[in-house]
């Protein structure tokens, strides 16, 4: 009896450090609470401000407006009179340094480069190209990381799913250690049967450290991501998945809604105006030239002064123009079979995704009947065992068939949302 009691102490003495040691499980209410959930209520995060949060700490993000202003001032510049800035020239010409005598010479002019033919419009679809690929690369830049946040995500809601199932294992694992030993010290059970009991007990003890480690570990790679400590933070509710999309969207239109592909629609375009641009570039601008000059002959005579009108003209730049133009056109070339590749990939993801959700909702139904099943068994046996007319090893082995059940009902919960999300990704929606 004094090492019955003995081994009742340690265990309670053990089960008593776990709890104080895991963190409390989001799904239902423990018996012991860390320290943060002693000051306040842990705050519900949801997905959307998750991703909303570290997309504010994201280079696109901060990089946004620059890169806005700069298009911006591209595009005004080719509405400007002239190809580039006025640019002043002053020279002095003199035949007798540091003398007042002497012939003198000053020239002050101003010469302004013009637009080639076609130069000017073909900027100006250049600049307008490149102001719409800063959003869309911001666009793209913000699915990318959609993507990364929702697989931690899901990763954690699991790990938070897990940690409370464990949870309720070893609540039930006590109960029947309990019951054991009850009636083990009446002489209904051998000393056997209450050692197996309090092997289940320490079990599901290591089960509920393993969970809180996963747990722990997935909250700090979610919280790696969004750039915040998550202390404290639970997920609003693993069975809350994001609004189902409805229909399948045409190739045409996945250019223009899809990020990926619409990134890539923009950068062929621009980079098709670019060796547009460059057609007509084949040589410098020409320049016009006003020059006013005033000279004098001699110490004392008046200066005569003289207008001069000139034109500049530069000849073709050659095979220089001609590499411009080809890399132009080989970038355009290549973002147009990326493109293709990439529309290719997302209906198949579409698709994949659409056949994926459909299965695990399948596998749902069936993950929920075998749960009501075996939580129905488990019920029956339970008082069939408490009334003597059930085995300790019975009583076991539907309790992991019930514990397993239950798993299994909650992952696939799980993998349902998590199927809807990565269809919304697929589809190139953002978390709601």
């Amino acid at each position: 009896m004094f090492r019955i009691l003995r081994t009742r102490a340690l265990v309670g003495m053990l089960a008593a450090g776990a709890l104080l040691a895991s963190p409390p499980a989001w799904s239902q209410p423990q018996p012991s609470l860390s320290t943060a959930e002693r000051v306040g209520p842990p705050r519900a995060l949801t997905l959307s401000q998750a991703f909303e949060t570290a997309w504010a700490l994201q280079p696109p993000a901060a990089s946004r407006l620059s890169r806005l202003d700069a298009a911006l001032a591209a595009r005004q510049a080719a509405a400007t009179w002239t190809a580039g800035p006025l640019v002043a020239d002053i020279t002095a010409r003199t035949d007798r340094v540091g003398s007042r005598s002497g012939e003198r010479e000053y020239d002050v002019g101003l010469s302004a480069p013009l637009w080639l033919p076609g130069e000017r419009e073909r900027t100006a679809r250049l600049a307008d190209a490149q102001l719409a690929a800063v959003d869309a690369r911001v666009s793209a830049a913000r699915l990318r990381l959609a993507a990364a946040i929702r697989d931690a995500w899901w990763e954690w809601q699991r790990a938070e799913l897990e940690h409370g199932l464990a949870v309720d294992r070893l609540e039930n694992a006590r109960r029947l250690n309990a019951d054991v030993l009850r009636r083990q010290q009446a002489g209904e059970l051998s000393r056997a049967d209450l050692f197996q009991a309090e092997g289940t007990v320490a079990q599901a003890e290591v089960t509920l450290a393993d969970a809180a480690a996963a747990r722990t570990s997935a909250r700090q790679a979610l919280a790696a991501l969004v750039g915040i400590p998550l202390e404290g933070a639970v997920p609003e509710s693993a069975l809350r998945s994001e609004p189902e999309p409805t229909g399948t969207p045409q190739p045409q239109q996945l250019d223009t809604a899809h990020p990926a592909l619409a990134e890539l629609a923009v950068l062929g375009e621009q980079s098709r105006r670019a060796a547009d641009l460059a057609a007509v570039q084949r040589r410098a601008n020409p320049e016009v030239v006003i020059s006013a000059i005033a000279e004098r002959g001699a110490f004392g005579e008046s200066y005569n002064n003289s207008l001069v009108f000139g034109v500049r003209i530069p000849f073709g730049a050659g095979p220089r123009a001609q590499a411009r133009i080809a890399s132009a056109r080989a970038d355009a070339d290549e973002l147009t079979a990326q493109l293709g590749l990439e529309r290719a990939r997302v209906l198949a993801e579409i698709e994949g995704s659409r056949a994926r959700l459909q299965t695990v909702r399948e596998q749902l139904t069936a993950a929920e009947r075998r749960a009501a099943l075996a939580r129905d068994v488990r019920g029956f046996i339970e008082r069939s065992f408490r009334l003597g007319e059930s085995d300790l090893p019975t009583r076991l082995r539907v309790e992991l068939e019930a514990v397993e059940a239950q798993r299994q009902a909650a992952r696939t919960r799980v993998a349902v949302a998590t199927a809807v999300s990565a269809l919304r990704q697929a589809l190139g929606l953002l978390p709601e």
